[in-house]
């Protein structure tokens, strides 16, 4: 229990990984130092005592710089983590390795910098020259650190990130306590490709699928849709009929591209999704909090409805040469992107007017050029916006003045623009 506990208290803290780095870059700078009597290197590489002592000071001092501004950034990061998503997420972001690496790396080209500059003689002319080559290889290093850090903290920021830590955390715990010893099979029924690891779905290579389908005589259906949260281990593909040749699962589940959250690749309504949870958010705290940013969101969600609503939607289904169907795949048809657009919006903003008319005009115009076959999605939605503004109104007028189609919330509804004059 001893070395569990000297092993967690190390692992807990920020500073123990830098502290390493730190005594790399002392021991480095005395070996540097040491094995260069001034001879090593041409001074035409090095420099001359003055330059060679510019250099090192130049670099110890931006290092300390840029040491503060990782910690600070490691900082706001922790205040972020705990005010947006949890005070218990601290302890994961200062266990991040690569933040700890980074603070090290930095601290390390410092104190290397600094115990080379008492080597540089300005009286006798001596210029440590392969400490001042290493401290420029640790400069160059440091920069493409730095970019790749700042990369590394804007990503670490996504509510995916920080998810995935503690789940991959949880994850190894379990298989310390509780092992698994291969006994308990995957569970999955004849006929079903599992996924070898978890992960959103966010691009399927169909093109690909059907050629395998093809060649194994056989017909794939892909169980989850786009942007869905596969776990490791479940069924990724049903097979139906009987391969006339084996059909690799490695291959197949290939063509399907898992990531840590959603993305814009190949799913559209996870665009609907962000404009929908910005309109969300702005009404949050009230159906008055924000209503013009809602609105401005409805905006762009009637405009992507209005290029959509007259197009063929993808159904799924995916033929070969010959015109035999081998890929069928879950696809969101008219009515779910409608729904995905407008369900939680009417809920949320029925009793904001501006919300209610901006709707209201997207729904008209949108249902002035909708095909038949489209109109009885938009026309649900208008019933139940109706419904959801009598619901809230006190006052007739209330309710009707809330219903006036209007493209700027409130300020351009026939209520209160007067007709054009020809």
């Amino acid at each position: 229990m001893t070395r569990f506990r000297i092993g967690h208290f190390l692992k807990t803290r920020l500073w123990a990984i830098p502290l390493l780095f730190v005594l790399g870059g002392v021991g480095l700078s005395l070996i540097a130092t040491a094995v260069d009597d001034g001879e090593m290197v041409p001074r035409s590489v090095s420099g001359d005592p003055a330059a060679a002592l510019q250099i090192l000071y130049l670099i110890a001092f931006s290092m300390l710089t840029l040491t503060g501004l990782v910690l600070s950034l490691v900082v706001v990061v922790v205040q972020l983590g705990m005010g947006v998503f949890s005070p218990r997420i601290v302890r994961q972001i200062l266990q991040d390795r690569p933040s700890q690496a980074a603070i090290g790396l930095f601290a390390g080209t410092f104190a290397f910098s600094i115990l080379a500059l008492r080597r540089v003689g300005t009286d006798s002319g001596t210029v440590p020259g392969l400490a001042v080559i290493v401290a420029i290889v640790l400069v160059l290093a440091c920069i493409v650190t730095l970019v790749w850090y700042v990369n590394h903290i804007g990503q670490s920021l996504r509510v995916a990130a920080l998810v995935g830590w503690v789940a991959e955390d949880t994850l190894t715990t379990l298989e310390h306590v509780f092992p698994d010893h291969g006994d308990g099979g995957d569970g999955l029924e004849p006929g079903l490709i599992a996924t070898p690891r978890s992960g959103v779905i966010f691009a399927v290579g169909h093109d690909r699928l059907v050629s395998l389908a093809e060649q194994a005589g056989c017909r794939l259906v892909l169980l989850w849709s786009v942007g869905d949260f596969v776990p490791t281990g479940a069924a990724l593909f049903r097979v139906v009929g009987d391969p006339a040749s084996p059909l690799p699962p490695g291959k197949v589940t290939k063509c399907v591209v898992l990531g840590p959250e959603r993305t814009l690749n190949q799913d559209v309504a996870y665009g609907i999704r962000l404009l929908v949870d910005i309109a969300e958010g702005a009404l949050t705290s009230g159906p008055f909090a924000d209503p013009t940013t809602a609105v401005q969101a409805i905006d762009r969600l009637h405009d992507i409805l209005r290029a959509m609503v007259r197009r063929p939607l993808d159904d799924g289904r995916y033929h070969d040469a010959q015109g035999e169907l081998r890929l069928v795949v879950p696809t969101l048809h008219w009515e779910g992107f409608v729904g995905l657009a407008f369900d939680e919006l009417r809920q949320v903003g029925a009793a904001s007017p501006q919300v209610t008319r901006r709707l209201q005009a997207a729904l008209e115009d949108l249902l002035s050029v909708a095909p038949l076959r489209r109109r009885a999605a938009l026309e649900r939605q208008m019933r139940l916006l109706e419904f959801s503004v009598a619901k809230v109104s006190r006052h007739d007028e209330d309710r009707d003045a809330a219903l006036i189609p209007d493209p700027s919330g409130i300020g351009s509804g026939p209520d209160r623009v007067g007709p054009i004059k020809l």
